[in-house]
């Protein structure tokens, strides 16, 4: 009744087409499933087909306001607009809108597994900690079944290595003959009220707007929020703008997370050449990372499997917050605000532009 209070079209079920035991569940009717590369495919080709032009290999570092209109800057090129969508998954400009002080970015995995036996249809997530999904999907003629799940913060300091298998033991508890097809992970941003931020990307910033902190939900998101940028645009008002205000300010909703995005790095580092003791390099094993102490000063150390370092100042060039090691992906990644860099210092993940130093070892 609750859900239904709202405007939804939902029933309780106590009887899920679902291969293991469930209680109870809330069915949503008319939902659609497609292929999001489909989807893309069609979004570009619209694009093209009403004179829109798009550019690959163009990275933004910086956009600008000015009485004139508003100027963004590539690497290679600048482009003057009217109006800029700061649609970069985590917006890279900090100042104004102050975005790095209202969101997190949490990380999932999924796995596709084919199996013989008959899959069921539908979508299904659970409500209970940790969040497992399950869904099937057409490849090569036939169903395979999709599960992901094992979200966890990006940057935390935490043993990553089973977050693959997780899924995996899942899928061989309901299909003993599970074979794994694909693994693939990504990461999305989440504002600390849960709720994305659409519109403005600030009131000292004109004719700028941003669309972010879809919390994974971004297929049916980002179609929200180009009709309430659009509307905004045009001048219309849609009566959905409201909820998503992108200019709310209101933190401490989420105090753990406030105060882990407002920790900086204090430790400076000198970017010379470093002569790492030999009993340290030893210790660190075959693909395996550290941050480790030299002089006073922390290096970040990864030793691939055939025994080359790689090492690099394991601070984030974002805001400065110190890297964590992720021993799955082998990346360096952020706690506070989720950029993301390979053991070779390139960046990988917004909001970090900037790669890496990577350290010449002695």
């Amino acid at each position: 009744m609750a859900v239904n209070s709202l405007g939804f079209d939902a029933e309780y079920v106590d009887k899920l087409e679902v291969p293991f035991n469930t209680l109870a569940g809330i069915k949503f009717k008319n939902q659609a499933q497609f292929n999001p590369l489909k989807y893309v495919y069609g979004l570009c080709k619209s694009i093209l087909n009403n004179n829109g032009e798009i550019y690959e290999d163009s990275k933004v570092y910086d956009i600008k306001t000015s009485l004139d209109g508003c100027t963004t800057y590539t690497k290679n090129n600048t482009v003057h607009s009217k109006y800029i969508v700061l649609a970069s998954h985590y917006p890279i400009i900090n100042v104004p809108g102050f975005y790095f002080l209202k969101m997190y970015q949490e990380a999932s995995y999924i796995i596709g597994v084919e199996t013989n036996s008959p899959l069921f249809n539908g979508m299904y997530i659970n409500t209970k900690s940790p969040t497992t999904s399950f869904r099937s999907a057409d490849y090569d003629g036939k169903k395979i079944l999709l599960i992901s799940g094992s979200s966890h913060k990006v940057g935390t300091k935490e043993d990553l290595s089973n977050c693959y298998s997780n899924l995996e033991k899942v899928a061989k508890s309901l299909y003993a003959d599970s074979k794994i097809l694909f693994r693939w992970q990504t990461q999305d941003c989440i504002s600390l009220d849960k709720i994305p931020y659409i519109g403005e990307f600030s009131t000292t910033m004109p004719n700028v707007f941003v669309a972010t902190g879809f919390k994974k939900w971004g297929m049916t998101t980002s179609n929200i929020a180009a009709n309430i940028i659009c509307d905004k645009i045009l001048g219309n008002v849609n009566p959905y703008e409201d909820i998503f205000l992108s200019t709310r300010f209101k933190p401490i909703k989420n105090g753990t997370e406030f105060t882990n995005m407002l920790k900086q790095v204090s430790t400076s580092l000198i970017l010379d050449k470093f002569k790492i003791p030999k009993e340290t390099l030893n210790g660190i094993g075959r693909d395996e990372g550290k941050i480790v102490e030299v002089e006073g000063s922390k290096l970040g150390i990864y030793r691939d499997v055939s025994g080359k370092f790689f090492a690099i100042k394991p601070v984030c060039t974002h805001l400065g917050c110190e890297l964590s090691w992720n021993n799955l992906e082998k990346t360096w990644d952020c706690p506070c605000h989720g950029s993301r860099f390979s053991y070779t210092g390139k960046s990988l993940y917004d909001p970090s532009i900037k790669d890496l130093e990577l350290i010449d070892l002695e």
